[in-house]
């Protein structure tokens, strides 16, 4: 018969009573003995891990998609092109913080993974998502650490199918298979790190568990800002794990050992405030754009307040009823709620009713059990949520489900104790409703698996991405625009032309939509139309360099030159460092026979770029044919140090070469150019030309076929070839 140890009047003071079943377990206990099995928790890790590996393993085969592309392969810093401290000098996209334009996203560390997958393995998008998947395994297998460390469960009962739960949960979708969800991936990791040190810390003092706890907040913070809250989380456990009894301020005020870690957590949590806040520059918060977050620009208050309700309401049923994914929630994919008639509001209320309840038997319950339960589970799904609430800062978004990555795991608690509850709560046909129960935890279970499968086979391309967006969101301007880049991308400008059109019905004031029309309108010669468009643009965002730019472009086109400078220069106000723009500059100043300032620009953008192929032709070319032979030569040569492998630099040497009597140097530039790009017909045309001039016949014959091999209808080889028949009869 066990023996209970009786309560001090010293733990009865601190609301620490001695509590007692013996040998007979409760009911709830035997249904939690019979819902689920009890695995060790060895095998319980190795199980998740392949689950959750299964659920995301086709994502392997996936591309750069979404925001992959901006944060990854226009990334120098995730490509390791730039200095190693840069990072943390720049933001999340590879601005830098002091940078007007900086999204202020702060992600150090994450950064730092992804330039090791580039030092290993290249631009690869396997090694990238291989990575990705690994790191969700690891997640999983650490949120059953946690569930079982938090509900003492030596032999993972609850928090095995907890764990199960968490790592199928279709809501992981976007941060498994898109790259750029590594951020919460990584932050996770480290999330439940901190929660697991603290926990051992509370079992036996170690300050080194304290201390590590600390550590991996501040690491998990560094790979993305939600990391900050695990702090709240703790101090929520904490509380739970040391007070018995009802919860109540006065109890938690009279317990010095809590207040003294209280404290500590407090002066942590200040300080990485700090150097969070010291990190993001001068330029202060992120300036978002009406249309990325809608509510957070309404001029009501209270149409802002029935939005975010509403919004709140639809990240709870994405945790729920993971049914409705979309990569992108923006741009009218969920209405503003102006009235309190509304019928959305009545989800709200639900939402809030439910909320309630829970936190008042969480505070209440008679059942310390009950009161465990609900606290952890409300605790690990309000505070990391907290940061994408819009009460303390406007985010860059309405919904996104890599927000809930974290707060799965409170739902799963909720969940997994509500099963355990409700089968207590029928206490006759025990095995009946036990089999049901079991039945029901499975169909969850395969439920989910099955979408995230499903789920990320739409994150391999984008094109099925975007299609897949416009299911859930077929309001949403934003989703049109990205079929249409994507459509552009293959070549497919009239589906391009007719999504951009759809975006710009649903947003008038969608300013890169009109940018990216008027671009594939100027394409198609219809220069007026596409400088109506830019024109639109600016005058939406007046600071849109890249708008500046393509108008710039078209009235070049329509020979307004005076017209094309100044938007180039204005571009240039807006963005200094524009390598593009110095580039299109310097080919209006060409054409307007201002050679010393299209030299300026040319030169400018070769700065700005060093690997600017165009910028390097036009100044070479510019410099042969202004009679500057030697400085168009030696310039070559120095665009050749930077870009040994560039076919036609390679050719444009050989042409300077040949032109100066140079002709074995200039055939070895010639035969340099055509084996980095053996199939274009002007490079073997050209060949054949210096070889004609060299009086070797042969060979000039040889090279004028070959480029009529590549293309039979070449002019200038066919006219060569009838001139070389000429010269060899003579």
């Amino acid at each position: 018969m066990d023996m209970m140890k009786p309560s001090t009047k010293e733990d009865i003071q601190n609301g620490v009573v001695a509590t007692s079943y013996g040998n007979i377990p409760s009911t709830t206990q035997k249904c939690a003995q019979g819902i689920c099995i009890e695995v060790s928790l060895k095998l319980g890790c190795i199980v998740i891990f392949i689950l959750a590996s299964l659920c995301y393993i086709n994502s392997i085969n996936g591309s750069f998609v979404f925001d992959d592309t901006e944060a990854i392969v226009n990334n120098e810093d995730a490509k390791g092109k730039t200095p190693l401290n840069e990072i943390f000098f720049n933001d999340f996209w590879g601005t830098s913080l002091n940078h007007r334009s900086s999204h202020k996203s702060y992600r150090p560390l994450t950064i730092l993974s992804f330039r090791l997958n580039s030092m290993f393995g290249g631009l690869n998008p396997t090694h990238f998502h291989l990575t990705n998947v690994l790191l969700h395994s690891i997640c999983c297998t650490l949120s059953l650490i946690i569930f079982a460390t938090l509900l003492k469960e030596s032999r993972p009962r609850l928090s095995f199918v907890s764990a199960v739960i968490f790592s199928v949960h279709p809501v992981h979708t976007e941060a498994v298979s898109g790259i750029v969800g590594r951020a919460d991936l990584l932050c996770g990791i480290f999330y439940f790190l901190s929660i697991y040190l603290y926990a051992k810390h509370l079992d036996a003092g170690s300050l080194t568990s304290f201390a590590g706890s600390m550590a991996s907040c501040t690491v998990a913070m560094f790979c993305k800002e939600q990391g900050i809250t695990v702090l709240g989380v703790i101090a929520v456990y904490d509380v739970i794990r040391s007070v018995s009894g009802t919860l109540n301020l006065g109890t938690i005020i009279k317990r010095r050992d809590i207040l003294q870690r209280f404290c500590l957590i407090a002066v942590v949590g200040m300080a990485l405030l700090y150097i969070r806040l010291s990190v993001m520059g001068s330029t202060g918060p992120p300036a978002f754009q009406r249309v990325d977050n809608p509510a957070s620009f309404a001029d009501s208050m209270m149409t802002r307040a029935l939005s975010y309700n509403y919004i709140y309401s639809i990240h709870a049923l994405l945790l729920v009823w993971p049914q409705w994914l979309c990569f992108d929630w923006s741009m009218g994919c969920i209405p503003l709620v102006k009235h309190v008639m509304d019928l959305r509001n009545l989800g709200s209320l639900f939402f809030w009713i439910v909320t309630f309840s829970a936190a008042f038997r969480a505070l209440f319950s008679p059942s310390q059990r009950q009161r465990k339960f609900l606290t952890l589970g409300l605790a690990l799904m309000a505070v990391p949520f907290l940061p994408a609430t819009n009460i303390f800062f406007r985010v860059g978004f309405v919904v996104a489900e890599r927000v809930l990555f974290i707060p799965v795991a409170g739902y799963c608690l909720v969940l997994v104790y509500g099963a355990e509850k409700l089968c207590a709560f029928f206490p006759s046909c025990r095995y009946s409703k036990l089999l049901i129960l079991r039945c029901c935890l499975l169909s969850v279970v395969l439920t989910f698996g099955l979408k995230s499968f499903r789920r990320s086979l739409d994150w391999q391309d984008e094109g099925q991405l975007f299609l897949s967006g416009l299911k859930i969101c077929p309001l949403n301007a934003k989703v049109h625009y990205n079929i249409g880049k994507n459509a552009a991308d293959r070549g497919l400008r009239d589906v391009a032309i007719d999504r951009y059109e759809k975006a710009l019905e649903l947003n008038p004031d969608y300013d890169q939509a009109m940018n990216n029309l008027a671009n594939l309108l100027k394409d198609l010669g219809r220069f007026q139309a596409a400088e109506s468009w830019l024109l639109k643009a600016i005058s939406v965002r007046p600071d849109f360099a890249a708008a500046w730019m393509n108008l710039g472009i078209v009235q070049a086109l329509l020979r307004k030159h005076k017209e094309a400078r100044m938007s180039y220069l204005t571009a240039l106000s807006h963005r200094r460092k524009y390598p593009d723009c110095y580039y299109n500059l310097g080919n209006l100043y060409l054409e307007l026979e201002r050679y010393r300032e299209a030299e300026e620009a040319f030169r400018n953008a070769t700065l700005l770029q060093p690997t600017h192929v165009l910028a390097w032709t036009n100044l070479i070319v510019m410099l042969d044919n202004t009679g500057q032979s030697q400085r168009s030569q030696s310039t070559a040569l120095e665009a050749l140090t930077i870009l040994p492998n560039e076919a036609n630099l390679h050719f444009s040497l050989a042409g300077i070469l040949g032109k100066q009597g140079q002709f074995k140097e200039s055939e070895r530039h010639f035969l340099s150019a055509i084996q980095l790009n053996p199939h274009s017909p002007i490079y073997h045309t050209n060949l054949g030309v210096l070889y004609h001039r060299w009086k070797k016949f042969q060979k000039a014959e040889q090279s004028y076929q070959r480029a009529l091999s590549l293309d039979p209808q070449w002019k200038s080889a066919i006219e060569n070839l009838k001139l070389l028949e000429k010269a060899k009869q003579k």
